[in-house]
């Protein structure tokens, strides 16, 4: 019997949720995403230095002011971010993610407009727009940039994905992409009640499951991308999903077993109770703030991909 990562892959995309070339190279992933967190690693690996130099020097070259000035800090994050997404676009065959400077995450003009730079990086070096994904936090400023994104045909990965508003308004958005982040909402569970869960109870598993099936029997094109994965058993409880996004370490798991794998997700078997709603800004702001999990794993996925952003910036500046 072929092992579950193959199983797998006849059931959902499987994407690399890494920016470890070698990684990407070993387990043959459609595509693959980025974050800061992700960048920071691999900008510690020697083999990505030629990198951060090219970064660094196309930054001084196209910015003016000292290596200190803010205008040339984003240029020498985006360009990096854009120079490892080329280097794993010559592996894969589909998409790379990458993303917008989480500082901007309410801010939607500024967004729209380092949304748009990214790609031109990515134009610079011949890869078009329909190879990449553009990363945006799903707060409500999020949501409204990649409405405007998506209608300049830049397509849209809505992450930090935590509440069924979120994934509702990007819906309706009408967003490529979304990544509910399943590991992070099992975090806070099991952080909150002090309970251990399977993987039929686990939350961050039921939350995907939602989704998935408000999005098929409602119609909605958007892609549902389960991430942030914990273990193995999360994964398989989510087969035959749209995507899944899976770091190496759980890839390897996956390739080592050889058991069999049952396809739980399929759009022609999908039933949900949540009827087709728009929201007005008032509701999303509301339901969103109702929940606890979803407030508090938002605002420090943010804070957290700024605190490795400003790191990144610092090696830069060494």
């Amino acid at each position: 019997m072929s092992n579950k990562l193959e199983q797998l892959k006849t059931m959902s995309d499987v994407v690399a949720d890494t920016g470890d070339i070698e990684a990407i190279r070993q387990y043959e992933p459609l595509d693959a995403t980025t974050n800061p967190s992700l960048l920071l690693k691999a900008a510690a690996l020697p083999q990505y230095e030629h990198l951060m130099i090219n970064a660094r020097e196309y930054a001084q070259s196209n910015t003016n002011g000292s290596s200190s000035n803010q205008q040339q800090m984003d240029m020498c994050c985006d360009r990096l971010s854009v120079l490892v997404g080329r280097e794993i676009l010559n592996i894969i065959p589909g998409r790379i993610s990458t993303e917008v400077d989480a500082r901007l995450s309410f801010d939607k003009n500024a967004m729209v407009e380092r949304a748009k730079g990214l790609i031109g990086h990515y134009e610079e070096l011949g890869f078009g727009r329909e190879r990449v994904l553009v990363k945006l936090a799903s707060t409500w400023e999020g949501i409204k940039a990649a409405t405007e994104l998506e209608k300049s045909s830049i397509n849209c990965n809505l992450t930090l994905l935590f509440s069924f508003e979120q994934a509702m308004a990007c819906a309706d958005a009408g967003v490529f992409l979304v990544s509910p982040f399943v590991g992070r909402i099992l975090d806070w569970w099991k952080k909150s009640t002090g309970k251990e869960y399977t993987s039929d109870t686990d939350p961050g598993v039921q939350s995907v499951h939602r989704i998935y099936n408000y999005y098929k029997q409602n119609g909605f094109s958007t892609v549902v991308m389960g991430a942030s994965f914990r273990n193995t058993g999360e994964i398989e409880a989510l087969a035959g999903c749209d995507r899944l996004t899976i770091s190496p370490a759980l890839l390897a798991e996956l390739k080592a077993d050889t058991g069999p794998l049952t396809q739980v997700l399929s759009s022609g078997s999908s039933v949900s109770s949540d009827p087709a709603h728009t929201l007005s800004e008032e509701e999303f702001r509301w339901g969103h703030n109702e929940n606890a999990m979803a407030t508090e794993k938002l605002a420090e996925g943010i804070r957290l991909f700024t605190v490795d952003t400003l790191k990144l910036e610092e090696k830069f500046r060494q």
